[in-house]
């Protein structure tokens, strides 16, 4: 079975935080093989990637997940910032949507107590499989 994975990396984002990316930088992807190893292997020049999501999906390439992403939030264009070499499903990510989509997701689910939000990349990565899956 497929497996549906948000990966990310320090440097990366410290680069991405640099040119005015943010530092909210995480690649998505599917793999049919265990996606540790794809992140071992680095992306964008980058071998310090690290997998903070993950959740098993049927019928879902790489390429749909993208897309689906790429309604709600931007990904990085690869072909404009050279530093990614062709590393497609690199997004960049507003803190403020993944607080909004914590904060609705609680309010429907009835625990709508005023909890200060500390976001962690492990936020991050459950908002992009939620809305890659949709």
């Amino acid at each position: 079975m497929a497996v549906l994975y948000v990966a990310r990396s320090t440097q990366l984002s410290r680069w991405a935080s640099d040119v005015g990316l943010g530092k909210n930088v995480y690649k998505v992807g599917v793999s049919d093989d265990d996606p540790k190893a794809l992140a071992a292997s680095g992306w964008a020049g980058e071998t310090d990637w690290k997998i903070v999501g993950r959740e098993e999906v049927e019928g879902l390439n790489e390429a749909e997940a993208i897309e689906r992403l790429g309604r709600k939030e931007k990904m990085i264009d690869p072909n404009i910032y050279p530093k990614l070499k062709g590393a497609a499903g690199v997004f960049r990510l507003p803190a403020a949507s993944v607080e909004n989509h914590i904060i609705v997701s609680r309010a429907l689910a009835g625990d709508s107590d005023k909890i200060d939000l500390k976001l962690k990349p492990a936020d991050f990565a459950a908002y992009l499989i939620h809305n890659a899956r949709r």
